[in-house]
């Protein structure tokens, strides 16, 4: 039997190529895509310019926009039709604990644990992986001005921090793919082989399957 999902997000580092796959998925199963909304946040830029002067205010401003986003799914049905997101509310918390205090640690964890037990859960998670090399060069091509402040070393220590979160996470079934060397974008086999991986494979709870064609 197909496997029947009501909510999928996906999920990896900036640049990995999430919202391609959200995109890609969607159009296949004719599915309601939901896409973060980074850059509605004004602190991003000046973020990428002085981390830690800007951290806090760049944080809480994703937080509330990304609860305020998942709300926004549940009040329209979210299980009328097939949802693909290209990120989850708990990824939140990944960058706040690379880039805030032990204070301002504190006092976003008071916010977020509110949160996090309204938010909707998705049934499948992919967690896309990529070495720092593929990550810089898809950013630089890309182009956007605000990222080219990224730093190989942030974004070094953010695939560390995101490797680590999902290889301990089990709220939710989860496939790993290694997209460093596959190119579901272009390669029309490389995606029909996630597609059968994530709709046909049998899946289990806390199960994670490597993907590398």
């Amino acid at each position: 039997m197909p496997n029947q999902f009501d909510f999928i997000a996906i999920e990896g580092v900036i640049g990995v190529g999430k919202t391609s796959l959200a995109h890609l998925l969607a159009e296949k199963k004719n599915a309601r895509i939901v896409l973060e909304e980074f850059e509605d946040n004004p602190f991003l830029p000046k973020f990428y310019e002085d981390r830690e002067r800007y951290a806090f205010q760049t944080q809480l401003a994703f937080l509330a926009s990304r609860f305020k986003q998942q709300q926004s799914m549940m009040s329209q049905d979210l299980f009328s039709q097939m949802t693909i997101s290209d990120y989850i509310f708990d990824k939140d918390r990944i960058f706040a604990r690379l880039n805030l205090d032990q204070d301002e640690m504190a006092l976003y964890d008071s916010i977020f644990n509110i949160m996090q037990g309204i938010a909707p859960q998705p049934d499948l998670i992919i967690f896309i992986q990529s070495s720092v090399d593929r990550l810089m060069d898809n950013i630089n091509r890309r182009g956007r001005d605000y990222e080219q402040h990224i730093t190989r070393d942030y974004l070094k220590e953010l695939n560390d921090a995101y490797n680590h979160f999902f290889y301990h996470y089990t709220r939710s079934p989860l496939i790993t793919i290694n997209a460093s060397a596959i190119d579901f974008v272009n390669n029309k086999e490389h995606l029909y082989y996630i597609e059968q991986q994530i709709f046909e494979m049998p899946l289990h709870s806390n199960t994670h399957i490597h993907i590398a064609p």
